[in-house]
């Protein structure tokens, strides 16, 4: 993802303060790496023993194991752009290539979103609802609304790649939105997608949860362990929406109507901050694939218990050379 504003603006005869490109490619490429080796450890582990468990699945279990494969996808294309950073912002990797990974980040990005707010809504029937649902809502209803948010997910995020990913003949650029010539038409895009994939999805997420703490907390025969694991879920996704989504969609949109005042020679003060802003908001967006993965330990109680038996086996493992060596150094 490279920046997606000019170094100067002419206004009057004049220059607007140029921007500092320099703190993005250092922080950037860093939250790439970590991001890909937590994320991709954590979902493969997750992803497995969700799989290993396919036939007693769950319908939040569906709507978690498709929250993991929206990782695997946006995880993979990391590699690409660690190289363009370390490159210089440089990509080789054609234009279509950069359209298919600025895809891939989106339906991964709302995809999340989607997937959490079904989880919201699933929870939010079973303890409000528990009667009204109680074996009306199977796993094949839960099928059928993931293949609709792949669905309506990929049909928001196909228009962004046809704006322009790239300079002019030349594919050494690869924005994460679009050009200077489109800005102001991919702005009213970016704003729609906003209002329709984030802000709707959250306030459903908002009114489900506020719901069920309503129910939890004038219930007083509710299970205790219960409120803990409703609690706990909330807790992941005020976190997620807090640090990766309201500061990235924010940013972004202002970044934007910033490049359109920057194209109109109309220069603010603030250009420079809200820019910096956007790329930590970028870094952090991307921590979802490796946040994410807390909804698995939510969702199934074995994982702890495997993560504790994996830790000791990993201690031993490295204890048992040293015992070893020891041993032979006494004889």
């Amino acid at each position: 993802i490279d920046n997606d504003n000019d170094d100067t603006v002419t206004m009057n005869n004049t220059s607007c303060p140029s921007i500092s490109f320099d703190f993005y490619r250092r922080f950037l490429p860093a939250a790439y790496i970590l991001v890909f080796i937590i994320g991709l450890a954590a979902n493969v582990w997750g992803l497995k023993s969700l799989l290993q468990n396919w036939r007693t699945l769950k319908i939040i279990s569906v709507f978690v194991l498709n929250l993991g494969f929206t990782d695997i996808l946006y995880l993979v294309t990391l590699p690409f752009l660690m190289v363009y950073y370390f490159m210089d912002s440089k990509w080789i990797f054609g234009d279509i290539f950069c359209k298919i990974t600025r895809f891939c980040f989106n339906l991964n990005l709302y995809g999340t979103i989607g997937f959490l707010t079904c989880i919201s809504v699933s929870r939010y029937l079973a303890v409000v609802h528990p009667i009204r649902v109680m074996g009306r809502i199977t796993v094949t209803h839960a099928k059928a609304v993931s293949v609709m948010v792949w669905l309506l997910v990929g049909v928001q995020s196909l228009p962004d790649m046809f704006y322009t990913k790239t300079i002019g003949n030349t594919t050494e650029k690869c924005f994460e939105t679009t050009s200077e010539a489109h800005v102001e038409d991919y702005l009213k895009y970016s704003l729609g997608w906003t209002f329709t994939g984030f802000c709707i999805p959250f306030l459903i997420t908002v009114g489900c949860y506020g719901h069920i703490a309503v129910v939890l907390w004038t219930m007083k025969t509710t299970n205790e362990i219960k409120k803990e694991r409703v609690l706990s879920l909330l807790f992941i996704l005020i976190l997620l929406f807090s640090v990766c989504y309201i500061p990235y969609h924010l940013l972004k949109n202002l970044n934007l109507w910033s490049r359109v005042l920057s194209k109109r020679k109309i220069c603010h003060k603030w250009a420079d901050r809200v820019f910096i802003a956007h790329q930590i908001s970028r870094g952090l967006v991307c921590l979802n694939g490796a946040l994410n993965p807390l909804i698995y330990f939510h969702g199934n109680r074995d994982i702890p218990a495997q993560l504790r038996q994996l830790l000791q086996r990993a201690r031993q493992t490295v204890m048992c050379p040293s015992i070893t060596q020891s041993q032979n150094t006494l004889t």
